[in-house]
């Protein structure tokens, strides 16, 4: 398998408050392909950044609307896979994908 296609189960880190207080207990929060699943998630994960997964959980966001300047707009929904690594390693998010 190249390069090429373990990034495809990768779309982009999600980057929050929220994301970056999880990764002081070894997790790590992607924005994933709505095909993705756990365990090819895991396999890309461990050769792509060479560490130890211990668990993988998915969460899938609806679409919704918002209000914004008093009409209605989409917002499309995603799905994010929060990352557990072993304890001891880490992934640095700051060199890019």
């Amino acid at each position: 398998m190249s390069k090429l296609h373990l990034y495809d189960k990768i779309l982009s880190p999600v980057v929050t408050e929220k994301s970056t207080n999880l990764s002081e207990h070894n997790k790590i929060v992607f924005k994933v392909p709505s095909s993705a699943n756990k365990i090819n998630l895991k396999k890309n994960i461990e050769k792509i950044f060479k560490v130890n997964v211990t668990k993988i959980n998915i969460i899938n966001k609806q679409n919704r609307t918002k209000l914004t300047r008093g009409r209605k707009v989409k917002v499309s929904g995603f799905k994010k896979a929060i990352i557990t690594l072993k304890k001891g390693q880490s992934i640095d998010l700051t060199t890019g994908i």
